[in-house]
């Protein structure tokens, strides 16, 4: 589902939940990448990922390189393409959302193996996980990662060849790392830091659910020159590649934004499809996630106080721009003072006037998936300080958990989920799942009536606390049937 119909769900939510069902339920220029060298016609390709979770770990981070071989020939050979580049990643943070990779041309041709490396023997990528155990505020632990014999590089034979045309819309590879598979564990349940890779590869059409761009975060290079769409602006991606957004008519701004509000210090979140006839993306979606220098993204963990107005929080930080703000360490946790006189806003509402009223200082709570924005004078603090932001912005995560037993109301749309998982220790409490008419159904679910008691679930979309009562309700974008036992029976 794209966000544009998202967007409509969550307006229909919103006014469901408001009254008497809020208080129950708690209510530029040119290609994003160069052109591969080549003695023959090329083609534009582009790869997305995602991953599946496993228990607490919040972050996988490592590098991925990614080469196709054509049809016929043997992977390792002189023929092959590349298709991503040593690119860093945290796999971990794509639970039921997708991430451009890369997109650049390539030789057109037919592809019918895959061969992904992750990592280098100098570096090889870290796990990190929460430990809750202590009374106070959970902290995060580290393992460094070892592959298992024969798992890295791993080469998969794709079912249907990747064929590369030389004209017309791109062709896609998705990328599903099954963290779940991957992860080794001992017999307590204990990480070992041994990870044998287990991926699900598959190819995909521009116009695919699975080719949509969930999340794309950089910061603005070259800022519009119009101030009305249509329009082209061009960031730098996180790891550094320029891309080409294009803004239309239908693109829906975030927040009050205009393609007038962005500058050089601007950092954006942009979602949206792959154009058709070029290497660069038509934006669906623009949130302003800084205008004053920096951004930090990640997980909150604990929230001081636990009810009433925060005075503080802590978030586990996935990513941050740039790199020297030393108190929001990348992979590690930060604090963040909190005022209540932050610009408060929430993924796909726009100016709605209830993103005020949903989600303020008083309705932080564990669990919520945020980036936060600040001013120049806080990009280089003394080591060990907390934050001050300007911004504080609402997204959309995956959360795994249970459907609770009689809970399903399928006039109303909602049911209760027990969330597990990584989420699940930061998040105790029982959440109230609210599915518009637009929220879709995938991976083993067709309907509502799919959610039968005890079933396992991912639910993708944004989690929302009630200020006055403290009760969660978790707004659906997607719903996803979820068997950990058998994770490969479902076709990505």
């Amino acid at each position: 589902m794209s966000p544009k119909t998202y967007a409509n769900s969550y307006r229909l939510a919103l006014l469901a939940l408001s009254a008497a069902a809020f208080v129950t339920a708690g209510c530029g220029t040119g290609s994003l990448m160069p052109t591969q060298s080549s003695s023959g016609p090329t083609g534009s390709s582009f790869v997305v990922g995602t991953d599946a979770p496993l228990a607490s770990v919040v972050s996988f981070s490592t590098t991925i390189s990614v080469t196709a071989t054509p049809v016929g020939d043997t992977p390792g050979g002189s023929s092959d393409v590349s298709l991503v580049s040593s690119q860093s990643v945290d796999f971990a943070r794509y639970n039921g959302l997708q991430t451009l990779l890369n997109e650049n041309s390539v030789t057109a041709g037919s592809y019918g193996a895959i061969t992904i490396t992750l990592g280098t023997t100098m570096s090889p990528g870290t796990i990190g996980y929460l430990d809750a155990s202590g009374s106070g505020a959970p902290t995060i632990q580290t393992e460094s990662v070892t592959y298992a014999s024969s798992s890295n590089p791993v080469t998969i034979t794709l079912a249907n060849p990747y064929v590369v045309p030389t004209s017309g819309a791109p062709a896609g590879i998705r990328i599903d790392l099954d963290l779940a598979k991957s992860i080794g564990v001992d017999s307590t349940g204990a990480i070992t830091g041994t990870v044998t890779l287990t991926f699900d590869v598959k190819t995909v059409g521009h116009g695919d659910s699975s080719a949509h761009i969930d999340e794309l975060v950089g910061g603005v290079v070259t800022p519009p020159t119009c101030t009305a769409e249509p329009c082209t602006f061009t960031i730098n991606g996180p790891h550094g590649e320029p891309f080409t957004i294009n803004a239309t008519s239908t693109t829906e701004w975030d927040g009050s934004a205009t393609p007038g509000s962005l500058n050089t210090t601007s950092v954006v979140l942009v979602a949206g499809q792959l154009d058709v006839s070029d290497q660069t993306l038509d934006a669906d979606e623009v949130a302003i996630l800084t205008d004053s220098k920096f951004m930090a993204a990640g997980l909150i963990t604990y929230v001081t106080p636990t009810s009433g107005q925060a005075t503080s929080m802590d978030f586990y930080v996935r990513s941050v721009l740039p790199s020297t703000l030393t108190d929001a360490p990348l992979g590690g946790l930060a604090q963040v003072n909190i005022s209540g006189n932050e610009k408060y806003s929430v993924l796909w509402m726009h100016n709605n006037p209830f993103t005020q009223m949903l989600f303020n200082a008083s309705a932080l709570t564990p669990g919520q998936e945020i980036a936060v924005g600040g001013t120049d004078a806080e990009a280089t603090p003394s080591s060990g300080s907390a934050i001050t932001v300007d911004r504080i912005h609402l997204q959309d995560r995956g959360y795994n958990g249970t459907v609770v037993a009689g809970s399903q109301d399928q006039g109303q749309g909602s049911f209760t989920m027990t969330i597990t998982g990584f989420a699940g220790t930061v998040v105790p409490t029982n959440v109230t799942v609210f599915a518009g008419s637009h929220c879709d159904f995938r991976f083993g679910f067709g309907a509502f009536s799919d959610l039968s008691d005890g079933a396992s679930v991912r639910v993708v979309g944004v989690l929302l606390k009630n200020s006055t009562n403290g009760n969660l309700v978790l707004v659906a974008r997607h719903i996803d049937g979820w068997n950990f036992s058998d994770f490969s029976t479902f076709a990505f």
